[in-house]
């Protein structure tokens, strides 16, 4: 179809682009402890009053507690904003924003999982850009450079910290604003496994299967290259055999920091050969019916998977055989798909939902086809009316 030829035009433009670009990475701090590390790191910059982005629940456990304390002691303010929402909005990012201002703020430290990344990156990003945040939206629109950023994630799942990108939703419409600009990667980020113990095995879960969805969506891309792919493959076979452990024994500091990790490389892969119709879908999602970021993820992975196998059975064959134990030789597509719903099984990943209402559908396949065919390079293109039948079969409705 020529629809179909010019999506992969545009989609080749972007892998083009990806190679040309420079890819920054943020100076990295990795392992227990390392939360002080950055911090110190800060200090030694410069910084003396920053605005620390985070949600309630990490007040409510301790969490920031324990960043402030250890900032306190090297003479470094962090003025607290902690009105991030899962799926953030624009409302949150101007409020933010009026605290960076109010405090005045010299930069602002991200700390938590996707929201607190996405939230703090885009309110980095309107300190120095004035426009409002759908004229910021899409590719290298950020023109002017954001306050400077630094990042510490308490979950294993976005890896977000090693990515150009930002999501933030408005409100009025349930569409999600995607920001895309390597000005947005943080200017460094510790990967603390002491900060993710507390966090709930359900959260584990979902942001763990949110990091797989990356290195899977990213190692089938039609823009993988062999250095994505291997950073893919460290990220699946990190997952495979961590997430597991770090579900069921939420204080197994080996368990997330490998996790912590595996984020990380899936973010690397991600950020230069893109995703795919899960994230549309979870996206779609998300801004729709508030579904958690790697809950949605999980809806629509294996489905997709199930999909497009025609065009990705070699990938996942290959998958098989570095992830699967005593296989080599009796590697295949099909016992890749089962070993990955056998994980889920493991760790009680949701298939279905009810929450998605069947008369919505229209709209959805709308939004989620509109995503897919102008942003990601999928392996093999949807119709309206597969689209809807996927959809219909995730819901419970």
């Amino acid at each position: 179809m020529l629809k179909h030829r010019l999506y992969r035009t545009y989609t080749a433009g972007l892998k083009i682009a990806a190679l040309i670009l420079p890819m920054p990475r943020p100076t990295l701090f990795s392992g227990p402890g390392s939360m002080n590390e950055l911090l110190e790191s800060m200090t030694e910059l410069g910084f003396k009053r920053v605005l620390l982005v985070t949600d309630e629940g990490l007040v409510q456990v301790g969490i920031v507690d324990k960043v402030l304390e250890a900032a306190a002691q090297l003479d470094l303010q962090l003025d607290v904003f902690s009105q991030v929402k899962p799926d953030p909005t624009y409302d949150q990012v101007e409020s933010g924003l009026e605290a960076y201002h109010r405090f005045h703020c010299e930069g602002i430290l991200a700390l938590g999982g996707g929201s607190a990344m996405d939230c703090a990156k885009v309110i980095a990003a309107k300190v120095t850009n004035k426009r409002p945040i759908k004229k910021l939206a899409g590719l290298l629109k950020v023109w002017r450079m954001p306050a400077p950023l630094f990042a510490i994630p308490t979950t294993a799942g976005t890896g977000s910290e090693v990515t150009i990108a930002a999501v933030v939703s408005d409100p009025s419409s349930h569409i999600k604003t995607p920001l895309m600009d390597p000005k947005l990667v943080p200017l460094m980020a510790a990967l603390d496994a002491n900060l993710m113990i507390g966090l709930p095995p359900k959260i584990t879960a979902d942001t763990g299967v949110d990091a797989l969805t990356h290195a899977i969506e990213a190692y089938v891309s039609k823009n993988a290259t062999q250095e994505t792919m291997a950073y893919s493959v460290a990220a699946i076979k990190l997952i495979f055999k961590y997430l597991p452990r770090a579900v069921m024994q939420g204080d197994d500091v080996e368990a997330r920091h490998k996790m912590a990790m595996a984020s990380y490389y899936a973010g690397l892969a991600f950020t230069k050969a893109s995703l795919g119709y899960v994230h549309a879908f979870a996206h779609t999602f998300g801004a729709r019916y508030g579904i958690p970021h790697g809950m949605a993820n999980g809806l629509a992975l294996l489905p997709v998977l199930r999909f497009s196998l025609s065009e990705i059975e070699p990938q996942l064959r290959k998958l098989d055989e570095l992830t699967a134990e005593g296989q080599l030789g009796n590697a295949s597509a099909q016992h890749f798909l089962a070993n990955l719903e056998s994980l889920f099984s493991t760790i009680d990943i949701e298939q279905t939902s009810a929450l998605i209402q069947r008369e919505d559908a229209d709209a959805l396949v709308d939004l989620i086809l509109k995503e897919a065919h102008w942003n990601y390079p999928v392996p093999k293109f949807m119709n309206r009316e597969e689209c809807t039948q996927l959809l219909l079969n995730i819901s419970k409705v």
